[in-house]
């Protein structure tokens, strides 16, 4: 499964790495929101949250659906700027047809519900429609929907002054605190980009991103069958220290494509492709397989040795072991005339994490 962002002929400068204080914000309040994504910060959220106000703690709990499971598109923005108020004037002027949907999007819990046309905030059958989704995910959503939908301008206002209350009670300071890591990672895409081109720049987002061999797309490794268009717009990608593990895009109809990805951890381990991991997981569902792994996970063994433990023929043996190589799961080893097979025992045991780290990401 991808995301694909169609990029062909698109000139150098419209692929750009940019900071944004905003988008940083929005990963910041999605880790308050979900701390079970993000272990290592479980701390940080923890002392936040003791250290708010009730007042602002009430406030990010009833707008937190522009940002617990997904990402409204206007708090990631195509255009950063070098301050959080800037770039909350430039959401000030988004109309409220764009800002309404993309709120909506989020409330309703999915981001393939579309109102493209009719409006809810004009046609009153889309506006059912959106309360119906809203009030299937709860009484908070529900509430949140009706208020947007009756009183937009008074939304508006009231998630923009949370947001600057945000920062005063702990953006500014998280935010001092990664603008080294952040500037850094900043530094080493554009020269990256410069001096190597476009498929270095984004082989070093991650390795969930790369362009395609035409040079015509850039193709993200996500569990979703998606594309959108750069063209005439270009692709703003910006670092965050926050929202590892996830790799957030922008990718509506009518909104520029925007990523945010995870500056890189020291010694991070390499990501698994949904591709290995889909092979891992079809492979280990073989109840064959499984006993074949059964034995292996006790040592070197041979296809003569598995089949006669298990009473199969060898070459059934051999069309099992050649599907756990496939995927990643055994190597072998030849030692004279035999040929010992071994279970990749850290990358089973990391299968688990694996399959955690492809779905946020």
């Amino acid at each position: 499964m991808t995301l694909r962002i169609d990029i062909s002929g698109l000139p150098s400068g419209r692929l750009r790495f940019v900071a944004s204080p905003l988008a940083e914000l929005t990963a910041m309040l999605h880790v308050l929101a979900e701390p079970g994504h993000h272990p290592r910060l479980g701390g940080w959220a923890g002392d936040v949250w003791a250290g708010l106000r009730p007042e602002l703690a009430e406030r990010l709990r009833e707008a937190e659906f522009l940002w617990r499971s997904s990402r409204a598109d206007f708090l990631v923005p195509a255009r950063p700027r070098q301050t959080l108020a800037e770039e909350l004037d430039d959401v000030d002027r988004i109309d409220d047809e764009m800002y309404v949907t993309a709120a909506l999007v989020t409330t309703c819990g999915s981001n393939r519900v579309h109102f493209a046309a009719p409006s809810p905030l004009t046609d009153v059958t889309a506006r059912e429609r959106a309360l119906d989704l809203a009030q299937a995910r709860g009484p908070l959503q529900e509430a949140f929907a009706e208020r947007l939908l009756a009183d937009p301008a008074a939304v508006r206002a009231r998630v923009r002054g949370t947001l600057e209350q945000c920062a005063d009670a702990f953006f500014d300071a998280a935010w001092t605190s990664v603008a080294v890591e952040i500037a850094t990672d900043l530094r080493t895409k554009n020269d990256l980009l410069k001096r190597q081109g476009r498929g270095a720049a984004l082989a070093s987002v991650s390795e969930a991103v790369t362009l395609a061999p035409d040079g015509d797309s850039i193709v993200l490794d996500k569990l979703q069958d998606k594309s959108t268009s750069a063209r005439g717009t270009g692709v703003t990608f910006i670092p965050s220290v926050f929202g590892s593990p996830h790799l957030v895009v922008v990718h509506a109809h009518g909104w520029q494509p925007v990523v945010q990805y995870p500056v890189a951890e020291p010694g991070s381990a390499e990501l698994v492709s949904l591709e290995t991991i889909t092979l891992r997981l079809e492979a280990l569902a073989h109840p064959v397989r499984q006993r074949l792994l059964r034995t292996l996970a006790r040592g070197p063994h041979t296809t003569g040795e598995l089949a006669h433990a298990w009473e199969l023929s060898a070459p059934e043996v051999s069309r099992h072991l050649a599907v756990l190589r496939r995927a990643g799961l055994l190597t072998a080893q030849r030692q004279g005339r035999y040929v010992h097979y071994t279970l990749k025992l850290p990358d089973l045991t990391a299968l688990g994490a694996d399959l955690l780290a492809a779905v946020l990401r």
